[in-house]
């Protein structure tokens, strides 16, 4: 669980996972030295405090401290890969408690069946402003019809089994985008949908700059379109401003320009 600044929330949302892991421990559908790990990515507040607070008092809590905030998606990774050695399976989720922790269940019985990732879908947005609304399901539109392989109304709420793990641990990526990563590994995959809670606390730390930065993460480093059209226009502007030398030419030759005037726009053209 990435953590930036959680601190109003942290504790209700360890509460409420405590309550689960038991439960599922009781339904003998975890083992009962599973773990829940926080990863403080650089709050600025109390937030590590509280994790180590947690784990004081409760050792199926864990915490991971980054020296400085790398970003959600860094922090998702770091707590990926520190904890796949000694997992079967795991489950990432945000801090907020707006993911449904009841669809981890069906998260767990799917995987029990032999699939190795398990979305976590949102099955509506109605908790959501206009703006994110429309916005979240233009980016995945447009992804989508660039040819980047994601699931929609999928965030990083999902399971995956140890396999899929070490399969993630052999990429270089750095700007990172998971969303679009992870679907094409090619593991065998399902989906759980489940509805969006309220924030309990606290505010969102996913401002509308990091969304756009995220978004654009995701555009560049899995779709080979944008570059594409920057071919396909430079050939175009190489083609008209060919034409124009050619045209400037026929003027020079046929002593249609004044002096110099040919020379700027020629090299303007080669530029």
């Amino acid at each position: 669980i990435p953590c930036f600044n959680e601190e109003a929330v942290l504790p209700e949302t360890a509460s409420r996972l405590l309550e689960k892991m038991h439960s599922l421990m009781r339904q003998n559908k975890i083992d009962k030295k599973s773990r829940v790990i926080f990863v403080n990515d650089g709050s600025r507040d109390r937030t590590w405090e509280i994790i180590r607070a947690l784990h004081e008092k409760e050792k199926m809590f864990g915490g991971i401290n980054l020296s400085r905030n790398r970003g959600h998606q860094n922090a998702l990774l770091a707590g990926l890969m520190t904890v796949r050695e000694w997992a079967d399976m795991v489950i990432s989720m945000d801090a907020d408690l707006q993911d449904d922790i009841d669809a981890i269940d069906g998260m767990i019985e799917k995987y029990l069946k032999g699939t190795d990732i398990v979305y976590g879908v949102r099955s509506s947005r109605r908790t959501d402003t206009f703006f994110k609304k429309a916005t979240a399901e233009c980016f995945y539109k447009i992804m989508n019809a660039m040819g980047a392989n994601t699931v929609f109304n999928h965030a990083d709420y999902r399971l995956m089994s140890r396999r899929v793990l070490d399969g993630l641990a052999q990429y270089g990526e750095v700007n990172l985008f998971l969303r679009g990563l992870i679907p094409q590994m090619g593991f065998r995959s399902d989906i759980v949908y489940f509805d969006v809670k309220r924030r309990e606390a606290g505010k969102s730390k996913y401002t509308l700059k990091k969304m756009v930065a995220l978004a654009m993460n995701g555009i560049t480093s899995m779709s080979t379109v944008p570059l594409k059209i920057i071919g396909i226009l430079g050939v175009f502007m190489c083609i008209f401003s060919g034409g124009v030398m050619i045209s400037c030419l026929w003027d020079w030759a046929h002593g249609l320009t004044v002096q110099g005037w040919t020379t700027n726009v020629a090299l303007l053209c080669l530029i």
